[in-house]
């Protein structure tokens, strides 16, 4: 019987295509694991990262939390200014030349001694947060320093025609002298300091060098006797003519130099002063105000910085200068209180510097601008508005006469006018002394500005005449009766005398310097 041929037992070849199955599928799932571990080490990666990121960051906040020294609030006055007379901000910003912690070798002052206050300014905040001005404050400025507490407890009484720079001594300790600085700025202004930073030459010259320096000009070189004039010899260069860079040890030196520029006075330094913060503000502003950014400024800054119990924290800190973040720097401008010498000392010039605070506490800028924030609001058509507000006679001319029997009126109308910042061409009598109403005569394209001189004087008649070229003022009776201006005309003009001596954080740092 003939068998016939049997095939290949199948289970031999299912048992190769088994084989390759599950070889393809182990390598399969070798590709899954390999894929999921690199997807898993990725992510683990990534977290590595943000967590490192934010323990960074934490610590960053923490050890900048260590740095920061607040002073005793306790020692402000409990007479301050009404913190609603104005919408914007203002931070008193200090200077010390303690001798402690570091600043004997950057030149502090003497050995021992608690420090004063080598330079200050107030940094008004306008509301609208686009723009700022910095009113410098000559440390030799006679004044009244307020009472002040001392470190046991008791007051000091107030001390009249001293010298600025001696209320941070009055206080005794480095705690207690920036509130004895802060009530002595806010009495002689009028205006409540929201914050107050002192920062010493130590902390100076790290936030120098953690920028990578700063522009700054000279108009000659400058060498070590420049700077301590009582050397014998003229010692090494520190600096060379024209613009440079400065950082740390030097950008210290140029700030201090008195002697060695122009009339060697503080007044010269002051302008040296005042371009320095503004380069260093330029140079910040450029390198981007971020967070990343301003850590290691905050960082450099707070290892040598006493402030406010209101900027205690990294926190506040931080947040407070992220808020200025959108302050133009042609927007910030730098002025210095109205003064004049009186002797070897700076006397402050009246109504002029009454005239500035009131400006800044109106939040009127330099150039008159209305930096309050608010919403202008739109006329109707057909309806008038009725002049109200602060009055500026910025850029007006106004001539008085006295159109009564009333000895002094003139020179009374005068006075009220030059606070507002009018400009005062002449006093004089009228041609008849018979006027019962005050009236402002005024001439071709003067009748926007009479009006704004009409505002002083409440029921003053306005007539338009060939006869005059400008604004006359004549005063009747009825301003003897009662020379008061309307009470909505606080003066908001910046005298000419700080205005046209401005200087923008945008300026060219050789630029608008005087050298005394």
């Amino acid at each position: 019987m003939t068998r016939s041929p049997q095939a290949a037992p199948p289970r031999r070849r299912g048992a190769h295509a088994e084989a390759a199955a599950h070889e393809g599928r182990a390598a399969a799932r070798g590709r899954r694991r390999r894929k999921g571990r690199g997807l898993r080490l990725t992510l683990l990666i990534f977290l590595s990262l943000v967590v490192l990121a934010t323990a960074g960051a934490g610590w960053m906040y923490l050890k900048l939390n260590g740095n920061i020294d607040t002073f005793e609030a306790d020692g402000l006055s409990d007479n301050r200014p009404d913190a609603a007379a104005s919408k914007g901000e203002n931070v008193l910003v200090i200077g010390s030349d303690a001798r402690t912690g570091g600043n004997s070798a950057l030149g502090g002052g003497d050995k021992g001694d608690i420090g004063r206050s080598d330079t200050a300014f107030l940094l008004h905040v306008y509301a609208d947060h686009k723009h700022a001005v910095a009113v410098s404050i000559p440390r030799d400025t006679l004044l009244t320093i307020p009472p002040c507490k001392l470190p046991d407890g008791t007051w000091t009484k107030p001390q009249e025609n001293t010298m600025f720079n001696a209320a941070y001594s009055v206080g005794q300790t480095a705690k207690g002298n920036p509130a004895c600085t802060q009530n002595t700025v806010e009495h002689l202004t009028g205006l409540r300091v929201d914050h107050t930073v002192v920062v010493d030459f130590k902390g100076f010259a790290a936030l120098t060098d953690v920028v990578g320096g700063v522009k700054v000009c000279l108009p000659q070189d400058i060498y070590q006797k420049d700077l301590s004039p009582s050397r014998l010899t003229q010692g090494k260069l520190l600096f060379h003519k024209g613009e440079q860079e400065v950082a740390g040890q030097q950008a210290l030196d140029y700030v201090r130099i008195r002697h060695g520029i122009g009339d060697g006075s503080d007044i010269g330094r002051i302008k040296r002063q005042q371009a320095f913060v503004a380069s260093l503000m330029k140079k910040v502003k450029s390198d981007g105000l971020t967070p990343t950014k301003l850590l290691p400024l905050a960082n450099a800054a707070t290892d040598s910085m006493t402030v406010d119990p209101g900027l205690g924290s990294a926190d506040k800190l931080i947040s407070f200068a992220m808020s200025l973040k959108s302050i133009d720097l042609h927007n910030t401008k730098f002025v210095t209180i109205p003064w004049r010498y009186e002797g070897n000392r700076v006397a402050i010039v009246e109504p002029d510097a009454s005239a500035l605070w009131a400006a800044l506490k109106a939040d009127r800028t330099i150039d008159g601008t209305d930096a309050s924030g608010k919403k202008k609001e739109t006329k109707k058509p057909g309806t008038t508005k009725s002049p109200s507000g602060p009055v500026s006679g910025a850029g007006i001319a106004v001539a008085v006469y006295n159109g009564t029997t009333v000895t002094g009126l003139a020179a009374e109308a005068a006075g009220t006018l030059k606070e507002h910042g009018f400009t005062v061409t002449g006093t004089a009598t009228a041609s008849t002394q018979d006027h019962t109403g005050t009236l402002i005569e005024y001439g071709p394209g003067q009748k926007t500005k009479a009006e704004t001189v009409a505002r002083l004087f409440a029921g003053a008649a306005l007539r338009s005449t060939t006869a005059a070229a400008g604004i006359n003022v004549v005063l009747g009776s009825a301003y003897a009766a009662d020379p008061s201006p309307p009470a909505s005309t606080e003066p908001t003009a910046v005298p000419s005398t700080v205005a046209d001596d401005a200087r923008s954080a945008d300026d060219n740092p050789c630029s608008n310097l005087s050298y005394g």
